[in-house]
């Protein structure tokens, strides 16, 4: 399943990169509202990371940095969800997610159910490293592994169809 399409690399002085990012970051606030109604469904469908995905692999690294530092800073300011105390593993992932989609768009220049799978496990991954290194437990570390893996799928699935079919633009 290997399709191009048109990926853009938007700089941080072009203004649409302010403009995409808020509106991802909006599809973060919304997305995880929606899931957080379902018992478990943030930590089982991980909806924060979903448009940070879309937006970096769509829009390049800037456009995904954004909108993984507004995300869960918005979500927890607004709503309390994620805690305060799981917001800088969130960033970390976050942030992680948006360079390896952005870098993964930029070298690749399509898009894939394979690329975007490596995209996220690269991110997990690192992101499990380094929760672990702030938080002292492995265990907790691993709950997107333990818990989140039909996240993980969705980020995966979605995000292709999303991009390839969605995103024509």
């Amino acid at each position: 399943m290997t399709e191009t399409v048109k990926l853009y690399a938007l700089g941080h002085r072009d203004v649409r990169t302010y403009g995409a990012a808020a509106l991802f970051a909006v599809g973060n606030v919304v997305l995880p509202q929606l899931f957080h109604l379902v018992p478990q469904g943030g930590v089982t469908w991980l909806p924060i990371y979903f448009f940070t995905l879309i937006g970096a692999y769509k829009y390049g690294w800037q456009v995904g940095v954004l909108t993984a530092i507004l995300s869960p800073l918005i979500n927890s300011a607004a709503f309390g969800m994620p805690a305060l105390v799981a917001v800088p593993a969130i960033l970390l992932k976050s942030v992680l997610l948006a360079l390896a989609a952005g870098y993964a768009a930029r070298r690749f220049r399509r898009v894939t159910l394979g690329l975007l799978l490596g995209v996220v496990l690269a991110y997990q991954v690192l992101g499990t490293l380094g929760e672990w290194a702030m938080q002292g437990s492995l265990y907790a570390a691993l709950q997107d592994f333990r818990i989140g893996m039909p996240g993980m799928a969705l980020q995966v699935v979605g995000g292709y169809l999303f991009v390839k079919h969605l995103i024509r633009k």
